[in-house]
């Protein structure tokens, strides 16, 4: 289950206004600003409201988007597989499940000359415990204590937790020679950013801002583009015609009007999360496993696929997890890799199992009455319209009455949250973490009574069982022993239906290989394409400055 704010993030970018007129009744074509060099990067990452706010606080929310360009974590994760890279730990250990030792890497300097050390991770967790409204992961519910010896940084936990290191390792670390004397930094822009990070804050303006590359980067040498310039409005038209390097946004008909507009352009669209369908648990037929079985079998999931994602993703199996990128963490024995068929005999009978049959095209119960139900779905997220209305129609092909809501998109997150839905189209996983994919949507502790907000597991499963799993897992650093839990999780999204897996939600990578070369590809996935959160550090330090033959071809 995604949170709020990337949930936002992915299908917002995923409803852009599509390019269908220029794509189909005007030839396309990009033409770069000659006035950007060839050591300089345009990139679609940010947006002003209308215009830019000089913001670099790393614990604010609306901080500028490049903010995580300048202050880096301890830990950098690939959320495709999960796969952690130390950054500013050069090594992290788990003695135990309570406990989590960083290793601080040596000689690392921040971008004003000033040295990097353990007490800069100390303090920035300190500060996190002092203002609670700045620890927006919620890292101190699981700390107890945090403590120093030489270089390592040791993070006591409340209770054995060893998954929650995922979530502490990426909190960005803060310089505390110049924090310290900062008076409010609950409200503090921070406009002079001084970071570890590859790149410092250059000119800042309304309407865009630049960053430069950061010389004394313990990564320097890994470091390509020495200018990035990030522009506060980036329509689509403007991302295919003005020669933007790297954006981040799902565009229709890409090959005619992306590829198409310039020889050097490419794409990778991977799995960043699952399309999911959220039943209310707490009403009926939803709370009947027979009725969810029904529904489920009664889905062409990879016809409502292609529908919304234009066929660039594909159905994702009813296992919880990103495929291929987590191949290893499938659980083998689950039929097909839990890919589900449509079969629309085997839904009727499923159906009659929890009292529902087919009589004269409808599906109605014992007392004759038709089965009738709303699906949610934001507005504006014309990809998920577009699956709701597939949806509505196979439904409607077996006998069943669906209505689509489309409230405004806070409307519909507080509905998803208070119970306030029948059926409700949704975002799970893509953490990079099987087990906090599994735990926000499973997890027994997050459920509320309807029409009190849910911070997750919107769908109110509660299950001791898998409660269980869950501290097993919580309970253990073995990785052995937290793949079999795993194997077992994935069983119970399988058989139980707590939701119903529908497509993937793509992670929407726009690039441009004439300046710069060894962008995220499907068959070198190292880091998802996208170009927010901390994910853009590992491919900073994996491009590399075009060759004057690669520019060419």
């Amino acid at each position: 289950m995604l949170p709020v704010r990337s949930l936002v993030r992915i299908t917002a970018l995923a409803a852009a206004v599509a390019l269908v007129a220029s794509g189909c009744a005007i030839q396309i074509t990009s033409r770069p600003d000659a006035s950007i060099g060839s050591d300089t990067m345009l990139i679609a990452a940010d947006t002003g409201s209308p215009t830019l706010t000089r913001n670099f606080n790393p614990f604010l929310t609306n901080a500028r988007t490049a903010t995580p360009y300048i202050y880096e974590p301890l830990v950098v994760i690939n959320n495709l597989d999960g796969a952690q890279h130390p950054w500013l730990a050069s090594r992290v250990a788990q003695p135990d499940a309570k406990t989590v030792a960083y290793t601080i890497r040596t000689g690392v300097k921040w971008s004003d000359g000033k040295a990097f050390t353990p007490a800069d991770v100390a303090f920035t967790f300190a500060l996190l415990k002092k203002y609670p409204t700045l620890d927006t992961t919620g890292v101190w519910q699981y700390i107890q204590s945090v403590t120093t010896s030489g270089d390592v940084v040791t993070v006591h936990l409340k209770s054995a937790d060893a998954p929650a290191a995922a979530i502490i390792s990426q909190v960005l670390i803060v310089p505390q020679h110049i924090w310290k004397n900062v008076a409010k930094p609950t409200t503090f822009l921070n406009p002079n950013p001084v970071g570890t990070g590859p790149y410092k804050l250059g000119n800042f303006y309304p309407q865009q801002y630049s960053l430069d590359k950061n010389h004394l980067y313990w990564q320097a040498n890994k470091v390509a583009a020495e200018h990035l310039i990030l522009p506060g409005v980036n329509t689509q038209l403007d991302v295919v015609t003005k020669g933007y390097d790297w954006a981040y946004s799902f565009i229709s008909d890409v090959k005619g009007t992306w590829l198409k507009a310039n020889g050097d352009n490419s794409y990778w669209f991977p799995p960043g999360g699952t399309i999911v369908l959220y039943p209310n648990l707490t009403k009926a037929p939803f709370n009947n496993l027979d009725f969810r079985q029904g529904l489920s079998l009664a889905l062409d999931r990879k016809a409502i696929g292609d529908s919304a994602a234009e066929g660039y993703e594909q159905q994702a199996g009813q296992n919880g997890l990103l495929l291929p990128a987590q191949n290893d963490l499938l659980d083998p024995s689950l039929p097909n890799k839990g890919i589900i068929s449509q079969n629309t005999q085997a839904a009727l009978a499923a159906f009659a199992k929890a009292g529902y049959t087919r009589k004269g095209g409808k599906l109605v119960d014992a007392s004759g009455t038709q089965a009738t139900l709303s699906l949610m779905t934001a507005n504006g997220y014309t990809d998920w319209l577009r699956a709701v209305q597939a949806i509505q129609k196979e439904l409607g092909t077996i006998g069943i009455s669906v209505k689509v809501t489309q409230p405004q998109p806070a409307a519909y997150q507080l509905a998803l949250q208070n119970g306030d839905f029948d059926l409700a189209l949704g975002g799970f996983g893509g953490t990079g973490s099987l087990y906090q994919d599994f735990n926000v949507a499973l997890s027994s502790s997050f459920v509320q009574p309807v029409g009190k907000a849910a911070p997750s597991n919107f769908e109110r499963f509660s299950d001791k069982t898998t409660d269980q799993l869950l501290a097993e897992f919580r309970g253990t650093t073995d990785p052995a022993t937290q793949k079999q839990l795993g194997y077992q999780l994935q069983q119970v999204v399988y058989e139980k239906l707590p939701f119903l897996s529908i497509y993937y939600g793509g992670s929407w990578g726009l690039y441009n290989t004439e300046k710069f070369t060894g962008w995220p590809t499907a068959s070198n996935p190292y880091a998802s394409p996208k170009n927010y959160g901390s994910t853009p550090l590992l491919i900073f330090t994996h491009l590399k400055k075009a060759t004057a033959k690669a520019a060419s071809n």
